[in-house]
């Protein structure tokens, strides 16, 4: 242990934690009662619960549902820092980590933990057209291209574009895509019924588009089958097999057909944070850093890495970017700190897998656990149950479950305010 006292002599090793996501806030928690002061940089204020992010934006949450500010969360942890802060750079040789405003931080560990952001498979042209979904930032932004779209629709003459804006493309057939697509296809049918005069919304088109031969790719191929059937009941276009070719602001190219859609969104793939790169280390192909077992970083024992950044592999298999990966990831980190200043041997990291869960529309979803397949009703009670459970914080819990049982009884959803305009949809 003290052999990893900072300069100071009489203060306990410092930890620096890069990004309050899953892997980040478990790693800090998980360290509450070890012999060290914490410092957790983030440039957001507040821990998101992505896996209902798609909730925000299709309007059935506010922002306030699904996060809450890192500091309130962390706020009886005594040995935490929190800063909103970006980083800029980061020197291993000096153990530094330096932050965009100018501050140096020293650490004795180090954990990266910034998560992933969008990729276009190299045509990051298309971004501008097609709105990704990782923060709420995302969310608002792609709300605010939805229901922009059902008033501009309802304002336009011309035939032709009012069917474009009317038209809903979605790129990519995993988790993301296929709530993106039932949600949509919902509010369309249902939310949004005889509150428009000029237009009919149960006539918007909604596209599911998967380059792959089936949705979902990482559930077994029948419950894939049964949520493309649970698609397509809802009225929604599932289209596999066929790759999108181009992207622009009229619409999506699908193999040799141009689908006019005025709005495209893009739930298609994830990159790692290019901040892995400041570790000046070995990448793969996505961005990601290869770890050791115990999630260190070759050649450097006292950096870990944790989350979308990091490439784990399991029975020859990756870890998946999950969120409940990320939190086993942080909570072994945190483990790993504590053997390593105790003196002992850091254990390998092993994921447990607690099975695959998506859900598709009201009473629709999907639900892998082990042996046990569900479809239907019954899973969506259970991803219902899953989520509500695991969201941080009494309040959020209590206002999600009662959005949630008014937005079943009523179809409505609560947070349909457009704030703010875009550059490309000019028209409120």
């Amino acid at each position: 242990m003290d052999s990893h006292r900072t300069a100071a002599g009489d203060r306990p090793p410092h930890v620096v934690v890069i990004g309050g996501g899953f892997a980040g806030l478990w790693a800090t928690r998980a360290l509450a009662r070890a012999p060290v002061r914490v410092t957790l940089v983030d440039r957001g204020n507040h821990h998101l619960f992505q896996p209902l992010l798609y909730q925000v934006a299709t309007a059935g949450l506010s922002a306030p549902d699904i996060a809450a500010p890192l500091r309130h969360i962390l706020q009886r942890q005594r040995n935490v820092t929190v800063l909103m802060e970006a980083v800029a750079g980061i020197d291993t040789t000096s153990r530094e980590v330096r932050l965009e405003r100018g501050d140096v931080l020293r650490y004795d560990y180090l954990l990266l933990a910034s998560g992933a952001t969008h990729a276009y498979f190299g045509h990051d042209a298309w971004a501008a057209h097609a709105p990704g979904l990782k923060t709420l930032d995302d969310a608002l932004h792609i709300r605010r291209r939805i229901l922009s779209a059902f008033e501009r629709a309802e304002i336009e003459s011309d035939p032709a574009e009012k069917r474009a804006l009317l038209t809903f493309a979605i790129v990519g057939g995993g988790p993301t895509g296929v709530e993106l697509a039932g949600t949509l296809a919902e509010i369309a049918r249902h939310t949004l019924k005889r509150e428009f005069r000029n237009i009919e919304p149960r006539d918007a088109r909604v596209l599911l588009l998967e380059a792959g031969p089936r949705v979902l790719s990482t559930f077994p191929e029948s419950l894939s089958a049964k949520a493309r059937q649970q698609l397509q009941a809802l009225g929604v276009d599932v289209r596999t097999g066929v790759p999108v070719n181009a992207i622009d602001a009229g619409g999506v190219l699908l193999g040799e057909e141009r689908i006019a859609a005025r709005t495209v969104l893009w739930a298609a793939g994830v990159a790692a944070s290019p901040l892995a790169r400041a570790l000046e280390v070995p990448l793969d192909r996505a961005g990601r850093v290869p770890v050791q077992p115990d999630l260190s970083v070759p050649g450097l024992p006292d950096v870990f890495v944790a989350g979308d950044l990091a490439a784990v592999q399991q029975d020859g298999k990756p870890v998946p970017g999950v969120a409940p990966a990320a939190k086993q990831m942080g909570r072994h980190v945190a483990a790993a700190i504590a053997a390593h200043l105790a003196g002992k041997p850091a254990p390998p990291f092993h994921y447990r897998d607690y099975g695959n869960l998506a859900t598709i529309g009201r009473m629709a979803a999907v639900v892998h656990l082990g042996k046990l397949k569900l479809s239907g009703a019954l899973a969506w009670w259970f991803w219902l149950t899953a989520h509500i459970f695991f969201l941080i914080g009494f309040r959020n819990r209590l206002v999600v479950m009662l959005n949630w049982t008014w937005a079943y009884w009523s179809y409505q959803r609560a947070a349909r305010i457009i704030l703010g305009r875009d550059e490309d949809n000019p028209n409120p």
